[in-house]
């Protein structure tokens, strides 16, 4: 997925280890984006520095929680929802409206007070586990991830975990979980975001003939004449990894792909100019005709 902002990086600085490079943590809050795309300014922002919303400012809830949330609250608290409904019912629609302003410090300390009170409530557990990894507290994160797994049968924030794991040096609890995504039968996007994370764990640890096997094999190399986000997304790490691997011209090949479908993409741009012109094949001279 593109993301949108001031400047343009490659969608690998959104996994745990890109954005240790990117940035460091402060005790200032700082915003990130969770569709896993890049597209930030240096200080990990998505958003002009004076457009970040300050720590302090007071978080405004919805005026109403979605039935479903609302009836998946009651059916967890049990009865216990009665004397719970008005403040369960206020907290979880301002910790919603925290996360969806991506103000995941807020949505964290409103989102616990749910969990502490409603453990079984898969939504709650959900948010707030993703408002945790996006302030890169990966072992915090991880037990409310593996809760909304177990509550709801669902993968689709496995992902999510293997990219705990990897920033925590896990690459076979990494490998492990995308075992279980695959045989989930997961959201198409959902199982790109689980390969690419897989490669990028394969890759970190100097794999990276596996880490280009798993997305060519995949058919993430494929030309496609209509690509949606996630080819862009996949030709993008696959042809990072190329280039890491020393197949300049494919890794050229795949940047280019890119930059044709969309040329804000990334930092498509960048990576082309470093990469330099495509080497021109020396010519045999054509003996017969010189010695004419």
């Amino acid at each position: 997925m593109v993301r949108e902002g001031s400047e343009a990086h490659g969608p690998d600085e959104d996994t745990p280890d890109g954005r240790r490079r990117a940035r460091k943590r402060t005790d200032e809050f700082v915003p990130e984006r969770f569709e896993r795309t890049d597209n930030r300014n240096p200080k990990g922002s998505g958003r002009p520095e004076k457009l970040r919303p300050p720590a302090h400012r007071p978080v405004q809830a919805p005026v109403e929680l979605s039935p479903d949330i609302a009836n998946e609250l009651a059916s967890a608290a049990g009865p216990d929802w009665n004397h719970l409904r008005e403040r369960m019912t206020e907290r979880m629609a301002a910790g919603i409206g925290a996360y969806e302003r991506e103000r995941y410090r807020d949505a964290s300390r409103i989102l616990k007070t749910v969990v502490d009170a409603v453990p079984t409530a898969p939504s709650a557990r959900e948010l707030l586990g993703l408002s945790q990894y996006h302030q890169s507290y990966w072992k915090a994160a991880l037990p409310n991830l593996e809760a909304f797994a177990a509550l709801t049968g669902s993968v689709d924030q496995h992902p999510v975990r293997m990219d705990c794991h990897r920033a925590l040096g896990r690459p076979k609890r990494v490998e492990a979980l995308f075992d279980e995504l695959r045989k989930g039968s997961p959201d198409p996007e959902v199982l790109c975001e689980g390969r690419l994370v897989l490669a990028g764990t394969r890759a970190d640890g100097g794999d990276l003939t596996g880490a280009v096997a798993l997305l060519v094999e995949a058919g993430a190399g494929r030309l496609v004449r209509n690509p949606a986000e996630r080819h862009l997304r996949q030709w993008y790490v696959l042809g990072d990894l190329e280039e890491r691997s020393g197949d300049l011209a494919k890794a050229r090949e795949l940047f280019l792909r890119i930059q044709a479908a969309d040329p804000e993409a990334y930092d498509v741009k960048e990576r082309l100019e470093s990469l330099g012109p495509p080497t021109r094949a020396r010519r045999t001279p054509n003996r017969s005709r010189n010695a004419r």
